[in-house]
């Protein structure tokens, strides 16, 4: 089935929707080895040969993942600048994943990673209203008379910002905590809307993003989006379109890597009732001194054998029977 190219491009996980916008209109992608450079041009990705800068485009399965951001991080894959930027800490990953919007320099918190961009698209996009929950201090006391007018909307150079909630959690000397949900994602939006009613923010970090938090992560860790989180981001907003278990996100060489290895000690597994190395399991001792009476048994029996007639049966009581001797 013939989709766009931007379309193709993005769930390949080379770039977003909209970068790929810019690879096509750049003249840097090709189709059967004919550049285009029309956004509205589409392709077969099974029967079609795509390239973007010499390169053929390959299916990749999507995966989904949350950030636990540190500050001093930059969200972007490449810094001109050199400084630390969120690809490094989401290498382990094994596939080429991209921001969900960014942080800024100086804020940590829940940062989401895909190569999906239809899904990466659909948490942007405005009329999504994706809620974004933060935690800030900024210099002053902020009483519920200024939380109302950022609950209601702050007058910025580029319009006025939506409506908020805004919670007071506490004062600190002259400073104050507040807890802020936004449902839009204009740049740098908490800082400008503090400088703009008198209340710089010192510290921001971000707790949640479309309901998912960073719990149990430190500091630079990531860690797949569960099945739950997903289900409930596309029940609200309608992506991802399908949704995998988390080791289907994995490439197979680190899925093979998760899987649970055997403990030591544990039951073997089922090979016709062999154990580990193929030995049959022993009937009669399940222990190493029970191996030892078993063999302090064994001369007796011998030694029994070796008189005048036959062994006696095992569970009967009574002299063995005689046997003839040869002549």
């Amino acid at each position: 089935m013939e989709e766009r190219l931007q379309k193709i491009i993005a769930r390949s996980g080379v770039s977003s929707r909209r970068a790929a916008e810019e690879l096509v209109t750049a003249g840097r992608v090709r189709v059967n080895g004919r550049v285009v450079t029309e956004l509205g041009a589409k392709a077969d990705p099974r029967r079609d040969k795509i390239e973007v800068d010499g390169k053929r485009l390959t299916a990749e399965s999507p995966v989904y993942l949350v950030l636990h951001k540190p500050r001093n991080v930059v969200s972007t894959l490449h810094d001109p600048e050199g400084r630390p930027t969120v690809a490094d800490l989401v290498r382990s990953a094994g596939a080429r994943v991209y921001p969900v919007g960014r942080l800024d320099f100086a804020t940590s918190g829940v940062l989401l990673l895909t190569n999906d961009g239809e899904f990466s698209n659909g948490m942007l996009h405005p009329r999504g209203g994706v809620p974004k929950t933060y935690v800030l201090k900024v210099r002053g006391l902020m009483d519920e008379g200024d939380a109302d007018v950022w609950r209601t909307g702050v007058e910025l150079e580029d319009g006025k910002t939506l409506p908020a909630d805004v919670r007071i959690l506490r004062h600190e000397g002259d400073k104050t905590w507040l807890e802020i949900t936004l449902r839009e994602g204009r740049n740098q939006q908490i800082r400008r809307m503090g400088e703009a009613t008198g209340f710089p923010v010192m510290r921001l970090a971000r707790l949640s993003f479309a309901g998912v938090t960073s719990e149990g992560l430190l500091p630079g860790k990531w860690r797949l989006l569960t099945v739950d989180e997903l289900l409930a981001i596309r029940k609200e907003f309608g992506v991802p379109k399908r949704v995998r278990p988390a080791v289907d996100q994995m490439p197979a060489q680190r899925a093979k890597q998760q899987r649970p290895r055997a403990h030591v000690g544990a039951a073997p597994r089922d090979r016709g009732e062999r154990g580990e190395r193929g030995e049959r399991p022993r009937v009669g001792h399940t222990t190493r001194e029970g191996a030892r009476e078993e063999r302090r048994a064994r001369p007796a029996d011998r030694r029994e054998r070796g008189t005048s007639g036959p062994p006696r049966e095992r569970g009967t009581s009574g002299p063995p029977r005689e046997r003839k001797r040869p002549t």
